[in-house]
């Protein structure tokens, strides 16, 4: 009789591959629930929550120091346009980015960190965000971080070719 570990389903993956894929995925499920709750905890006395931190970041990069159309940081960030808006929207109240008509395109519309908002990331949430990063990695060696960071970015990109591509359990269509 076959060792159950070795049994394959009918995707051909092994029961002990699916239930490791289980537990990692399952895993990085409880870490994106611990980032959020934790990090708006470091960030909540500035009014920021972990999205508008990750928009910040986005916007304080060289490369949107002109500002970022609102699709081009949606994609950036990995998240629909549609939640990105209530974001922003928040953080053109709090004063934190402006957003003004991109170019030619009259409905496109370009994202920017204001004065205030630069102020408020630079230096109100950097030594915080730097603290909590401190604390929450103090355990991991500079090898156990780029260990993982490797595992991560080859993680996002094969779900990255998942959302270009047909979903799970669907063909392809026809040319």
């Amino acid at each position: 009789m076959p060792n159950t570990a070795a049994r394959n389903n009918r995707d051909g993956q092994s029961d002990a591959r699916f239930d490791l894929a289980n537990r990692l995925f399952f895993r990085l499920y409880q870490c994106a629930n611990l980032l959020h709750k934790t990090g708006t905890r470091a960030v909540e006395a500035e009014g920021l929550t972990t999205q508008q931190w990750a928009v910040l970041g986005a916007l304080s990069r060289e490369s949107a120091r002109n500002g970022m159309a609102m699709g081009e940081l949606a994609r950036y960030l990995m998240v629909t346009r549609q939640n990105l808006s209530g974001v922003i929207s928040r953080m053109e109240r709090d004063g934190h980015v402006a957003i003004a008509q991109g170019g030619q395109d009259r409905r496109a519309r370009l994202v920017s960190m204001t004065t205030s908002g630069r102020h408020v990331w630079q230096d109100l949430a950097q030594p915080k965000i730097r603290a909590y990063y401190a604390q929450a990695l103090a355990e991991f060696s500079g090898d156990d971080l780029s260990h993982a960071l490797h595992y991560l970015l080859k993680l996002v990109g094969s779900m990255q070719r998942l959302d270009e591509g047909p979903q799970p359990g669907q063909n392809k269509k026809p040319r």
